[in-house]
């Protein structure tokens, strides 16, 4: 069997991830990795076993090509992406991006547009989308009446990484981290009608409880409105340091409730029966399994969600974003 040759740029917490995706898939095999941190980059090498380290992302492009990879996993922080990908479109290199992936929505629309124009082999790492779970999900919707209220949350405390302090460099909360839900309300109920959003800040005290330069919000509450009477409210905080709420989203029909509990299990109820349905699997494998063997075969269909696609839920979320900051409903027919 061939095995398909993989550049990994960028070897924090977030590649890891993808490095168990890399060792559960006989079929893959990692050639280079590139990081500015030596010590990371150098610990990536040592697991995977490759011997080409690069300092950063040009200078693996400037040494690597098709002839000697396949395809490249890209897990960067928000504001690195400049220049990232729209290099490794015009090489002509497959790539698997995490999200969000970049801040800059035009450069974003650019290399959609290009990656559409190539036709090449794309995915973004919505990993949520290759669940069983979520995909008993869309079938229990498919046999219901259309229309529901949705109540979505991902309520935690901040991530240690530098880039999540400061919403310039994230693009907040919703931008980094809720996005995973706001896809998968793309995913299960289509392109969303219009949204209106509020954040707030004042529970986080920078210096104390945060970094002196925090700034992003503690909090913010977004409704999406989406066709077929789907009403989607989806809250976000980091304020909350010593309990875990349950996260996720909680779908109300008019004959059952589907209660998905964020990456880890399922309950259906309704008047005969209640169902708790554990996860069955690991979305991050899923995700790569499924875009290690698109390059292999060609099979873009095994996909789920490309860049252009993925680019939509990104001006999704960046559309909240502007509701938070004007106050105003933004209709997603609007051109920007």
């Amino acid at each position: 069997m061939k095995k398909i040759r993989l550049g990994m740029i960028g070897c924090g917490n977030r590649q890891i991830g993808h490095m168990y995706g890399v060792e559960e898939f006989p079929g893959a095999e990692v050639v280079c990795v590139a990081d500015p941190i030596e010590e990371r980059r150098k610990a990536a090498a040592a697991r995977m076993g490759c011997s080409r380290l690069y300092r950063d992302h040009n200078e693996l492009l400037d040494n690597e090509s098709l002839e000697t990879l396949d395809a490249l996993i890209i897990a960067v922080e928000p504001t690195a992406h400049i220049d990232l990908e729209t290099r490794v479109v015009k090489m002509g290199i497959p790539f698997l991006v995490e999200k969000p992936m970049t801040l800059n929505l035009d450069e974003a629309r650019q290399i959609a547009k290009d990656v559409e124009a190539s036709g090449l082999i794309t995915a973004v790492g919505f990993q949520d989308r290759y669940l069983d779970l979520i995909e008993i999900v869309r079938d229990e919707l498919s046999k219901h009446s259309p229309g529901g209220l949705v109540y979505g949350s991902w309520v935690g405390d901040i991530p240690s990484v530098w880039w999540w302090q400061k919403k310039s460099t994230s693009g907040g909360q919703l931008v980094e981290q809720s996005i995973h839900l706001v896809d998968g309300l793309r995913y299960l109920f289509g392109e969303p009608l219009s949204v209106y959003a509020t954040a707030s800040r004042g529970i986080v005290k920078p210096g104390e409880t945060a970094s002196a330069e925090y700034d992003t919000d503690d909090h913010s509450t977004v409704v999406y409105r989406f066709k077929n009477n789907f009403t989607a409210t989806l809250v976000s905080g980091c304020y909350s340091r010593d309990v875990r709420p349950r996260n996720g989203l909680y779908i109300t029909l008019d004959d059952m409730v589907l209660d998905y509990r964020l990456r880890s299990n399922l309950i259906i109820t309704t008047a005969k029966e209640t169902r708790d349905i554990p996860l069955r699997m690991e979305p991050i494998f899923s995700l790569d399994h499924a875009f290690f063997n698109a390059v292999l075969t060609g099979d873009k269909s095994l996909i789920r969600s490309d860049y252009p696609d993925a680019l939509k839920t990104l001006e999704m979320a960046f559309a909240a974003n502007r509701s938070m900051e004007s106050g105003q409903v933004i209709y997603f027919d609007e051109k920007e």
